[in-house]
């Protein structure tokens, strides 16, 4: 069967606009064009636009999935595999935060209290998934899956203060690096500043911290476009400024 870019766009709930962009990116070509002009989508398109469109739904970037479904050795049904085990994980964890909301509110409506690990239960395994989502496969292929298992293990059995500081810190080593930055050295006092605020939380996370570990993750902030993109909403070039920052750390 084919379609054209309009009945494409309805049947896959997405905009023509958006249609027009996969193809001016190359990610998603027309199978042909009709005699006037329009694009044409045959099956095949219309696989390789599921496929675009779960990876999207999974927080993956345009040039990620790019360069994902056009190797020569993607596979498809591998692929469906781990989109469903990865749908799987988030049902999960929704059903952890969906299961924390009623309690909360047996709490609020009948007396039934909640414990405070109850009460950030979803939370965690949140963040669990969050960070395998993202870094999961480079983390492990870099340190091993017993050390990423014993580092989400050691978060799920985080306490609610843990928790609360993990966030707080997180939100410190953004502010900390934005300042750093304003002064221009990673070596300075702020930029060191910033490493230890690092090392603090990502402690948090590693179920033993080494300076070794510390220098190689800097590393993969800057080669990773994942990593670097979570810290370059800072501003451009911080996740260099913080991989400069920790290799002056660590060598102390």
């Amino acid at each position: 069967m084919e379609y054209t870019i309009q009945k494409l766009g309805e049947l896959a709930g997405i905009s023509t606009r958006t249609l027009r962009y996969y193809d001016e990116i190359d990610l998603l070509k027309p199978a042909r064009f009709s005699e006037v002009g329009y694009r044409i989508y045959s099956s095949a398109e219309v696989s390789r636009l599921q496929q675009i469109l779960f990876y999207r739904e999974l927080g993956i970037n345009l040039v990620r999935i790019k360069e994902i479904i056009s190797s020569p050795s993607f596979d498809s049904t591998s692929a469906l595999k781990q989109h469903k085990e990865k749908l799987l994980q988030k049902r999960v964890q929704l059903d952890l935060l969906i299961n924390n909301v009623d309690k909360s509110i047996q709490e609020k409506e009948r007396g039934i209290k909640m414990t405070d690990n109850e009460k950030f239960e979803g939370f965690k395994q949140q963040l669990v998934d969050n960070n395998e989502d993202k870094y999961g496969e480079e983390i492990r292929n870099k340190y091993g899956n017993q050390t990423v298992d014993q580092s989400n293990s050691k978060l799920k059995d985080m306490t609610q203060e843990q928790y609360e500081e993990i966030v707080k810190l997180e939100q410190e080593v953004l502010d900390s690096l934005k300042e750093a930055m304003t002064a221009g050295d990673p070596t300075s006092d702020l930029g060191q500043k910033t490493a230890s605020l690092h090392k603090q939380w990502i402690s948090f996370y590693w179920p033993k911290y080494s300076k070794e570990a510390h220098a190689g993750l800097a590393e993969m902030y800057v080669a990773d476009e994942r990593f670097a993109a979570y810290y370059n909403k800072v501003q451009a070039g911080a996740a260099q400024f913080l991989r400069d920052a920790i290799r002056e750390y660590t060598k102390n």
